[in-house]
């Protein structure tokens, strides 16, 4: 999962702004009026657009009212877990699918009405429905999606003779090896340790390419053993013998702060496998050099077919907790949010605070009426990518199913173990973590 870089202006403890005045003890204004709280963790910028999206919506309903509370990333989740579990609570939350399936079952997500959960059906990827949905049931909205494609410097590649992005394990490989050899201080290619979502998406995208899954159809064991993982964890491990990449050289926080930025932004490494989201840190620290920066598809193994990213979304879920009224109005309004009719030229309100912050939405729609600013070259790829994406599963244990391939993926880059051996331990860990989450 990621921390956005954005919220580096977020050094408060919680900002809390008002849509409407004249709000009462009760959680209603003086008018009698429905309030709803929305918790979020953006900063300042967006949560003034959701502000000023509310207050559209208010004029239009002007017995639903609408308070945002933004907080840190990092208390987010912790926020939502004491606050809401009273009715007084956030009604109104935006969460990392990740998340969903315990929220569910404790009740801190409530089931969609049926007509927001056609809504949503009929007008989001089917995956991205998939990863807001729990047994078969919408518990969301979904909003922006997050995927991973290879990022590379066509300097660099310039530099050894590379015409074009590699489109399969072999070709990485290749120029991996031409862009090492240009300097002893360089790596081919760079691959995030020490962060959680950033040492795993990268190997499951690469998984996903190549034909495998994380886990079996039912969700509740590791396919990690199998013939395609294997072949991801050795190619790990060939790149690691061959010294194209060097682990000292990766070390990144949720903001992707580091060694892995930094080698990559002073052009000492030459590939990444890296979400959309992370565009606006490589401007900010590139400068004009952000020409050099070009994306492509994750290259597709020897046992795969087609190109296929990890995603990863998020969602606006309403409490579970809340009184029904309230329920009510806060799906109403999500609906409205994540309308076409919202925004800006077709587009909805919620899509309009998402490209402003270059994310991606999710939406069709959204995606269609922000086609000029998506066909840019760095996310265009991004783009096309979701089309055979492959979510991360949302189920129970699924985080810490995550903790535990990632120490094993660590293991794999700082060479203590071999591809065999990180896989069969990696099995016996999700599955353990698996289980003690039912």
């Amino acid at each position: 999962m990621k921390k956005h870089t954005w919220l580096s202006g977020l050094g408060i403890a919680a900002a809390v702004a008002l849509v409407a005045t004249g709000c009462s003890s009760s959680g209603g204004s003086d008018s009698g009026s429905t309030e709803l709280t929305f918790l979020t963790h953006w900063g300042p910028d967006q949560v003034t657009m959701l502000e000023e999206a509310a207050s559209a919506f208010t004029e239009e309903n002007p017995d639903i009212t609408v308070k945002v509370q933004a907080v840190p990333f990092a208390n987010l989740l912790s926020t939502l877990r004491t606050q809401g579990a009273s009715a007084d609570g956030p009604t109104i939350a935006g969460i990392y699918d990740a998340w969903l399936p315990e929220l569910a079952r404790d009740g801190l997500a409530a089931e969609a009405p049926a007509d927001v959960a056609k809504d949503v059906e009929e007008n989001w990827p089917e995956g991205v429905v998939s990863a807001a949905s729990q047994d078969g049931k919408v518990y969301g909205i979904p909003n922006e999606i997050d995927l991973y494609q290879l990022n590379y410097n066509t300097a660099l590649f310039e530099e050894a003779g590379i015409a074009e992005a590699p489109t399969n394990w072999d070709e990485l490989v290749t120029a991996a090896e031409a862009i090492t050899a240009t300097a002893p201080d360089r790596q081919g290619i760079g691959f995030i340790t020490s962060w959680n979502s950033g040492a795993v998406h990268p190997f499951l995208s690469l998984l996903a390419s190549n034909g495998g899954s994380f886990l079996n159809a039912a969700g509740d064991a590791a396919d990690l053993e199998s013939p395609e993982a294997l072949e991801t964890a050795e190619l790990y491990q060939q790149l690691v013998d061959a010294g194209l990449t060097d682990s000292s050289m990766s070390g990144a926080n949720a903001n992707t702060t580091g060694p892995y930025l930094d080698n990559f932004v002073n052009g000492k490494t030459g590939m990444i496998i890296m979400a959309n989201w992370w565009e606006g840190s490589l401007k900010d620290a590139m400068g004009d050099d952000f020409a050099n920066v070009a994306t492509a598809p994750i290259p597709v193994g020897p046992s795969g077919d087609v190109s296929s990213s990890i995603s990863y979304s998020w969602d606006t879920i309403v409490n579970g907790n809340a009184s029904d009224e309230k329920q009510a109005a806060a799906w109403k309004f999500l609906s409205w949010l994540n309308g076409p009719d919202s925004g800006e030229n077709g587009s909805s309100a919620m899509g309009d605070i998402l490209i402003s912050m270059g994310i991606l939405p999710s939406r069709v729609s959204d995606v269609d009426a922000h086609a000029e600013a998506l066909s840019s070259e760095f996310l265009s790829s991004y783009v096309t990518a979701m089309e055979t994406a492959t979510p991360f599963p949302t189920v129970l244990g699924a985080s810490a199913a995550a903790d535990a391939l990632q120490r094993q993926i660590e293991a794999l880059l700082n060479g203590q173990a071999d591809a065999a051996t990180a896989m069969k331990t990696a099995t016996t860990d999700v599955d353990a973590a698996l289980t003690a989450a039912r």
